[in-house]
C-alpha cells in the first residue's frame, strides 16, 4: 500500500498549502481545524477511518471556506456505488481525498469548488479497481469573461503533458455534463475540469492528480485578487443569496460525492461543509431584461469558451 500511502501524503500537503494560501489571500480570518475519527466498524460494514475539516468562517473575502481531507475505509459499498459497478459488490475498499468548496462574501467573487481523490478496491487480497478522479469547476453570480478565460486557460496548459488539447476537452465536456442542473436546465457555473475512474497508469494518473490539485491555486488566486475590492450593495448581495440556493440543489440532489458520503455513513458535517452559510429561495424569480442579473443565464450552458470569448 506504499503507492495509497504516497496519493495520502500528497493529499495532506495539498490541504495544508491551500490553506496557508487562503488564509494569506484573506488577511483577517484563519481555518478551525476538527480533527476526527472512525472506530473499526468493518465487521458490521461500516466506515473506519479519519479526515480533518477545516473551516474558517466571518473573514474579509470569505464568508465561509471549508476545506477537508479524508481517509476512510469499509467492508463493502452502498449499492448506489455497486449498481453501476458489480465487480465491486462484497469488495472492501479505501478512498482518500482532499475536497473544497469556498463561498466569498463579495456576490462579484464565484463560488468555487475542487476535489481530488484516490480509491482502492480489494476481494481476497487481490485488487479489483484503483482509479483516480477530481477537478475543479467555478460558480459565478456576475461573470467576467477575464475571469472565465483565466479560468480555462490555465485547466488547459495543465492538461497540456497529459494529451494537451485532447485531454482538456474530454474533462471540460466531462464537467459541463457532471455539473449540470437537470430538472433547471443549466449548468451550476462556467465549469472547469472533471475526471472519474481514471485507471489507465498508476504514475501518469497520479501526476495529473497532483497538476490539478496544484493547478487550482493557479487558476482560483488571480481572481480572488481582481475581485475581492469590488463594490456591490444589497441587489447584488440578494442576487448571490438566491443562486447559492442553486448551488445547494445541485449538491443534494446530484452530486454523487454527496450520496455516496451519506449512504455509506460518512461523517455528515464533513460532507456537507460545502453548503454556504446563507442562501435563498424564491419562488419564480425572473431577472430584469437587460440587467446585470439577466447575463449569468447565457454563461450557464457548455460552451467552447477558448474560443467563443
Amino acid at each position: 500500500m506504499n503507492e495509497f500511502n504516497d496519493v495520502r501524503d500528497y493529499l495532506t500537503g495539498l490541504q495544508d498549502r491551500i490553506c496557508a494560501a487562503m488564509e494569506g489571500a484573506d488577511g483577517a480570518a484563519r481555518f478551525h481545524e476538527d480533527a476526527w475519527t472512525r472506530p473499526d466498524e468493518s465487521a458490521s460494514g461500516g466506515l473506519s477511518g479519519g479526515g480533518r475539516t477545516r473551516v474558517m468562517r466571518d473573514g474579509a473575502v470569505f464568508e465561509q471556506a471549508g476545506i477537508g481531507f479524508s481517509d476512510v475505509r469499509g467492508s463493502r459499498l452502498p449499492p448506489s456505488a455497486t449498481a453501476s459497478r458489480p465487480e465491486l459488490t462484497g469488495a472492501s475498499w479505501r478512498a482518500v481525498g482532499v475536497s473544497l468548496v469556498f463561498h466569498p462574501r463579495n456576490p462579484y467573487l464565484p463560488t468555487t469548488h475542487a476535489n481530488v481523490r484516490h480509491f482502492r478496491a480489494e476481494r481476497d487480497g487481490e485488487t479489483v479497481a484503483s482509479w483516480f478522479g477530481g477537478g475543479f469547476d467555478l460558480t459565478p453570480f456576475y461573470p467576467f469573461d477575464e475571469d472565465v478565460l483565466h479560468w480555462h486557460r490555465t485547466a488547459r496548459a495543465l492538461c497540456e503533458p497529459f494529451g494537451g488539447q485532447a485531454r482538456y476537452d474530454a474533462h471540460k465536456a466531462w464537467c459541463d455534463e457532471y455539473f449540470f442542473l437537470k430538472h433547471r436546465g443549466e449548468t451550476r457555473g462556467i465549469g472547469g475540469l472533471f475526471y472519474d475512474d481514471l485507471a489507465e497508469d498508476f504514475e501518469r494518473d497520479f501526476a495529473y492528480t497532483r497538476a490539478v490539485g496544484d493547478g487550482f491555486l493557479d487558476a482560483w488566486l488571480p481572481i480572488v485578487e481582481r475581485r475581492r475590492a469590488t463594490q456591490y450593495g444589497e441587489r447584488e448581495r440578494e442576487f448571490q443569496l438566491y443562486r447559492r440556493g442553486r448551488y445547494v440543489e445541485f449538491n443534494l440532489v446530484w452530486d454523487r460525492g454527496t450520496h455516496f458520503g451519506l449512504q455509506s455513513g460518512g461523517r455528515s458535517e464533513s460532507i456537507l461543509m460545502s453548503m454556504p452559510p446563507l442562501a435563498r429561495w424564491e419562488y419564480g424569480w425572473q431577472p430584469e431584461p437587460g440587467s446585470a442579473e439577466s447575463r449569468l443565464a447565457d454563461y450557464l450552458r457548455p460552451r467552447d469558451w477558448l474560443a467563443e470569448l
